[in-house]
């Protein structure tokens, strides 16, 4: 079983961003596979309460990644790291490229110093689609080159992608590192879903979509997620290996508000199109089409159990769930 896997093969493991979204998930499953489990978050953006179904099994260490200096004493018995924390928001970086720089790149340097220094064995890497850019090929494929980010979040996550590649191959660290399309499901605060459910809560009526609404992506449940990632880094071949975490098909932006109005079971919505900037994105640095080749994790046994409109489906009333209760 997956469970009996992770327990033997990571370790006692640490968490960044653990009580974020994706990573408060993460810590679920690594606790019902009776992990050791230490969680670090500055609870900037993640919460104490997306942790509830851990059952407090695990250690919470309030830090910041950026004021580390290698002398943090929880690191001694960490086998494995799940690099999870950074700057949520891509549409942030446009306004404010620094915070990219800060809370991505100079976190994950500050966590490698400390991996080397504590001779920790793996790091197990959240990485984004975004560092393609707008690639020439979809579905995109890991080998896709040359690598152009648009947005100052791209960028960073290379940046993050290179960083690790480097330390893994001159200390001797295992690493894995995921590209990771859409991620949707409960405890997301963030995110075209999300956002929908707020602004039809405030105004039922009316329903503002940045862009065109053609921006076309893939979604994943972001319990496929989890299963996918545990199972990129129990399959990897290589000393640093890259992975691609999407979905079969996509799905675009006038779609997702349509079935989160019928979600929401409302009636004579209008959708009122923004238009967006520079051809419709949504944002500056927002990718128009994104959808990544998965084959080399599906022929290695791995493959998303639901499609990008049933995850949205399913994301929009676990959503609106947390924000009525």
């Amino acid at each position: 079983m997956l469970e009996d896997k992770i327990s033997s093969f990571f370790g006692p493991s640490l968490v960044t961003g653990g009580a974020g979204f994706i990573g408060s998930h993460l810590v679920d499953k690594l606790v019902q596979s009776s992990n050791q489990v230490k969680v670090l978050d500055n609870l900037s953006s993640g919460s104490l309460s997306n942790l509830t179904g851990s059952g407090g099994k695990y250690e919470f260490i309030k830090k910041d990644l950026k004021n580390f200096d290698g002398s943090e004493d929880f690191m001694k018995e960490v086998k494995t790291v799940f690099h999870m924390a950074a700057n949520p928001e891509v549409r942030t970086g446009y306004q404010n490229p620094e915070m990219s720089f800060n809370e991505n790149i100079l976190s994950t340097f500050r966590l490698l110093e400390t991996i080397r220094k504590f001779d920790i064995q793996s790091i197990v890497f959240a990485s984004s689609s975004t560092v393609y850019g707008e690639s020439e090929i979809i579905p995109t494929p890991e080998d896709f080159a040359p690598l152009l980010p648009i947005s100052p979040y791209g960028a960073s996550k290379l940046a993050c992608e290179a960083l690790i590649s480097s330390y893994c191959h001159n200390y001797g660290i295992d690493g894995t590192m995921c590209r990771f399309a859409n991620i949707v499901g409960s405890r997301s605060n963030h995110g075209v879903i999300y956002d929908f459910v707020k602004k039809l809560q405030k105004n039922n009526s009316t329903l503002e979509v940045l862009g065109d609404g053609k921006q076309t992506k893939s979604y994943v449940y972001v319990n496929d997620c989890i299963d996918g990632f545990f199972f990129s880094a129990l399959n990897k071949k290589n000393k640093v290996e890259l992975f691609n975490m999407g979905n079969v098909d996509d799905t675009n932006v006038l779609k997702i508000a349509e079935i989160v109005i019928e979600m929401l079971g409302l009636k004579n919505v209008e959708i009122k199109i923004t238009g967006g900037v520079d051809g419709g994105r949504g944002w500056k640095g927002d990718v128009k089409k994104m959808n990544l080749d998965i084959s080399k994790l599906k022929n290695l046994g791995w493959s998303p159990k639901i499609s990008s409109d049933e995850a949205v489906k399913l994301s929009t009333t676990e959503i609106l769930q947390e924000l009525t209760s």
